[in-house]
């Protein structure tokens, strides 16, 4: 598993990220995903690996572009 899906959000039969979409609306689930990347963003190089935070920013953003394009 990378940094990007660690254990703790995959572990048992939903991973985290697709219970939050279905508990959200349409409206909801992309403002949560945009907030996310916008967050590792703010936070760039402050929290840690600054590799690390783009990276989940580009996760964030590559899974809102997906769900935008469907």
């Amino acid at each position: 598993m990378s940094a990007i899906n660690p254990t703790h959000y995959t572990s048992g039969d939903v991973e985290c990220i697709d219970a939050i979409k279905s508990m959200l609306s349409a409206e909801e689930y992309q403002g949560f995903l945009r907030g996310s990347a916008f967050k590792y963003q703010w936070r760039l190089g402050l929290k840690g690996d600054a590799c690390e935070d783009t990276a989940k920013a580009l996760w964030y953003l590559v899974r809102l572009k997906a769900y935008l394009g469907s």
